[in-house]
């Protein structure tokens, strides 16, 4: 049974059916909130729903219509989240990420509640020069600033996060999947890794529970940008592919494909989260006969 908060709310979690909306829209219904998921389950799944969720289907650019209360807080997980494919189909990545995101913030604009953005770490790879190498990487930037300059100039309160490549159950595999469940679920099948080469390139792997503390703690207390939430341990991709024990194969190298990470995760830390589970832990466990 639900606990009740002290201050029930009402939250708009677009994405609420994805990998992670739908943990975070499960952690919020047990605190005994009002959840209401948007998606368009282009990489959602009906899998994912949760009982006490109120689910809604369709596109971020028409969310007006389609959520027309007024919520307390909005978190903003629904967008095109992968890198080396949004290459091909640059149109796509444009239409969820810049029109989909205009119409969550002109919503936003009007309901005048807290907005938390899902901003993406690529834009910090390299040196900072990661935020210009995929249509993915460059319009989750840009969205970043349009959050913090709607913000500026309506006077509106928001906060915004960073992930860090994270994994755990409900984790997708396939053309959109991220790559520990990839690899999982080859290791499973006695299938060959591949790797992209060099496969040196550097990757902190954050469990989704510690992403969703870090969300609730920004939701209730984060203010302004930068709320980095990642694992402080990097991994070369090739070491989390031999934790798995399966052949590895090398393949070329591809475009966008950033060699560096960086993690500020100050201000999460002053607000008192840290990512507590490790991925060796979690791999581990998933390949345990």
């Amino acid at each position: 049974m639900a606990s009740t908060p002290h201050n029930p709310k009402l939250i708009l979690v677009t994405g609420g059916a994805g990998f992670i909306g739908s943990h975070l829209c499960e952690r919020l219904v047990r605190e005994g909130h009002r959840v209401i998921s948007l998606d368009n389950y282009f990489t959602g799944s009906r899998d994912n729903h949760v009982a006490g969720v109120e689910y809604r289907e369709g596109h971020t650019k028409d969310i007006e219509a389609l959520v027309p209360e007024h919520p307390n807080l909005i978190y903003h997980l629904g967008e095109y989240s992968r890198v080396e494919i949004s290459f091909t189909e640059p149109g796509l990545v444009w239409e969820l990420n810049i029109a989909g995101t205009f119409g969550v913030l002109e919503y936003w604009r009007r309901r005048g509640c807290k907005l938390v953005y899902a901003g993406s770490s690529t834009k910090f790879a390299d040196g900072g020069l990661g935020r210009d190498q995929s249509p993915y990487a460059w319009t989750k930037a840009t969205n970043t600033e349009l959050v913090r300059n709607y913000g500026e100039w309506f006077a509106l309160p928001y906060a915004i996060t960073y992930f860090y490549n994270v994994y755990g159950p409900r984790e997708r595999a396939g053309q959109y999947g991220t790559v520990i469940e990839i690899f999982r679920q080859k290791a499973a099948k006695g299938e060959t890794l591949s790797v992209t080469a060099p496969g040196t390139q550097r990757r902190m792997f954050t469990h989704v529970d510690d992403i969703v503390d870090g969300l609730l703690l920004v939701g209730e207390k984060g203010e302004g940008d930068e709320f980095g939430l990642g694992a402080e341990e990097s991994y070369s991709i090739l070491e989390i592919a031999e934790l798995f024990g399966a052949p590895v194969e090398m393949r070329p190298e591809s475009t966008g494909n950033r060699m560096s990470a960086k993690l500020d995760a100050t201000k999460s830390h002053a607000l008192g989260w840290r990512a507590t589970r490790r991925v060796e832990e979690y791999i581990r466990a998933a390949t345990r006969v």
